[in-house]
């Protein structure tokens, strides 16, 4: 089998990675392109000793580290700077890089200690470290209201735990896409969790085209099929949570989604 072939299936959940990483789906896909194009480039490069998907995401990381350094000083002096980048900043002057990191390779890929530890080469107790540190900063900082687009009741119930022990309040929980809108035009939320297949056969994705098109709002999406949203053919989610779904996944989305959004950003 190729190397091409044996990356393929983990370019997707790449991009999730890059996505939520950089909090904009066309920076995370421009550092997974400049990935593979490395890889092309440099084929002998390619680290072989480890799992394709580990010497994927740490080519990844390679070229993460560097160009968003390099990146960064430009924008600077150009004062070129995106509102999600000030954002961005914002908060990372306050948290390492290197914790989102190591929360989102942990939490959200499902890399283990270890593997994580190799990826962004540190020892594997500092990955640990690095988690709590993460998510203590990222709760500390952020606290939004949330709306629930989820038409299982147990799912719902779920995910209501998770957001209001992270400190967040829920404005409501919706089954169909016509609640979902009614539901976030009543009391607007600071982030919405969506399903994707709700009670009616409705659309989670068309309840969020609805909400979107009256205000803006961060938006994670939930599904039990993540490879249909993620086939690079369309704009795709620059968050997405695969079901079934560990809580400390929902809580490292949350926190990342938020991480992002400008109405959180402490003064």
């Amino acid at each position: 089998m190729s190397l091409g072939q044996q990356l393929a299936p983990h370019l997707p959940f790449l991009r999730r990675y890059g996505r939520a990483l950089t909090g904009s789906q066309e920076h995370g896909d421009r550092y997974v392109r400049a990935t593979l194009e490395a890889i092309v480039a440099a084929p002998e490069e390619f680290p072989r000793d480890v799992d394709p998907r580990l010497g994927l995401y740490r080519t990844f990381q390679a070229i993460w580290q560097s160009a968003n350094a390099d990146e960064s000083e430009a924008l600077s002096a150009a004062g070129d700077i995106s509102n999600q980048e000030a954002i961005a900043r914002a908060r990372l002057a306050r948290m390492t890089p290197l914790s989102r990191q190591a929360l989102l390779l942990t939490a959200m890929e499902g890399f283990t200690t270890e593997d994580a530890a190799y990826l962004i080469d540190v020892e594997n107790d500092e990955v640990e470290k690095l988690v709590a540190n993460a998510l203590a900063e990222i709760e500390k900082q952020t606290r939004s209201r949330v709306l629930i687009i989820e038409d299982e009741p147990i799912i719902a119930m779920d995910i209501e735990t998770i957001v209001r022990d992270l400190g967040h309040d829920v404005t409501g929980v919706a089954v169909t896409r016509d609640e979902a809108v009614a539901a976030a035009l009543a009391d607007r939320p600071g982030l919405v969790l969506a399903d994707i297949q709700l009670a009616d056969d409705s659309s989670g994705i068309d309840a969020v085209k609805d909400i979107l098109a009256e205000f803006q709002v961060p938006v994670i999406f939930i599904t039990a099929f993540p490879e249909r949203l993620l086939t690079g053919e369309r704009p795709e989610p620059t968050f997405l949570i695969t079901k079934p779904f560990q809580r400390s996944t929902v809580k490292a989305a949350i926190s990342q989604a938020l991480f992002f959004d400008e109405s959180t950003v402490p003064a």
